[in-house]
């Protein structure tokens, strides 16, 4: 869904923010060694949150924000039968997308894996699109609360055996939870390889994500409400913000931990904290300030954020094909043509985990250029 526009013209802020995220989610996915990071570029080892933490949810709370305002901007005029089919075919065609995406090269369906960052986004696409469009803002609230409440009692509540056989209630080690158990009974042979018996992206815990796209579509509708000042509507994102903050931490030490690859509750708390007060302060700097002076010249200076985020699925896609070419092409026996990029930096007498992030920065670079000449050309590819 392309961003919404608001009288006449796009939404400055959800592109600026949503090139952001895709701008963050290019470094931390691209560096030249994966044993050479920056703590925050690498997500926290289990509990616990870091920078890199932070970008995946919020796509799921831009997609929220993006769903809701279109939807509100459309008013009572279109069919909302016909709007449901048209969401559905998208997530549907997001989902497809992040399938073939992790079937390439080698399309081995024996061992492909099932879940994934695009089947996640298309698939609370699909389970948001009724509540957008039939429930209003008490509805969405219910859900929000219900989706956290039945997953942190199931996770609670609910035994399940692990791998080896022996059986856990409540345990949030890793491939001991419930959602490891359904990822394990359902999806056996196509989890993530770096586990194999329990994924990140797994079936139960879209349950918590599907609660992080609901609050997009909270804030959205806050965004889309008539009759109130932008700067107002800046204030109380910073102040949801700042409130669900402090909840994520009350959960955080009371209830089930800060934990990304479980979604849990207080990860859901932490990340619309943190995208409420990211995107309200892109709201107030490019659509809200009072003096238009200040909001062109932060255009101005914001203006490759909006260019990556005009086009940021298309360019998420992009980059995991070309991570795999760089990855699968030999310039030499045993040479990779990433290896043989990222020599002359590895070489530099700098820290490792430096040069590993030039690497990154390079790889950014080269996909803004790939950006700004779709911008420029008015390309906008749209799923």
């Amino acid at each position: 869904m392309s961003a919404p526009r608001a009288g006449g013209e796009r939404l400055l802020a959800l592109d600026a923010f949503r090139g952001f995220a895709i701008a963050s989610m290019l470094l931390v996915n691209n560096p030249g060694d994966w044993s050479a990071l920056y703590a925050p570029l690498e997500h926290a080892p289990w509990h616990g949150w870091t920078f890199t933490d932070w970008i995946f949810p919020f796509f799921v709370f831009i997609s929220g924000i993006s769903m809701s305002f279109s939807l509100a901007r459309r008013g009572q005029a279109d069919d909302r039968g016909a709007l449901l089919r048209h969401l559905w075919r998208r997530g549907a065609t997001i989902v497809l997308i992040g399938l073939l995406l992790n079937l390439f090269p080698h399309f081995n369906l024996g061992t492909v894996r099932i879940p994934g960052v695009l089947q996640r986004l298309g698939l609370i696409t699909i389970l948001a699109a009724p509540i957008a469009l039939w429930c209003g803002w008490r509805g969405q609230l219910t859900w929000f609360i219900g989706l956290l409440l039945g997953y942190g009692l199931v996770q609670t509540l609910v035994a399940v055996p692990d791998a080896q056989g022996v059986w856990h209630r409540g345990s949030l080690q890793p491939g001991e939870d419930v959602g490891a158990w359904l990822d394990r009974a359902l999806l056996s042979g196509h989890l993530w390889a770096g586990s194999k018996t329990w994924d990140p992206e797994g079936l139960l815990s879209t349950i918590p994500a599907l609660a992080s796209q609901v609050a997009g579509l909270l804030a959205g509708r806050w965004l889309a409400r008539p009759g109130r000042d932008p700067g107002e509507k800046a204030t109380w994102f910073m102040v949801a913000g700042l409130a669900c903050l402090w909840i994520a931490q009350v959960l955080d030490a009371w209830t089930l931990p800060i934990n990304k690859n479980l979604w849990t509750p207080a990860f859901v708390f932490l990340t619309t904290g943190w995208g409420c007060l990211v995107f309200g302060v892109f709201y107030w700097l490019l659509d809200a300030a009072p003096l238009p002076r200040m909001r062109d010249a932060m255009a101005r200076r914001l203006h490759p954020l909006v260019v990556f985020g005009m086009n940021a699925l298309f360019l998420f896609v992009l980059s995991g094909l070309a991570a795999r070419v760089l990855g699968l092409v030999h310039v030499a026996e045993g040479v990779t043509l990433k290896a043989w990029l990222y020599a002359p930096l590895r070489a530099l007498p700098v820290d490792p985990r430096f040069a590993s992030l030039l690497f990154a920065a390079g790889f950014v670079t080269v996909f803004y250029g790939i950006a700004w000449g779709l911008w420029r050309r008015g390309w906008i590819v749209k799923v």
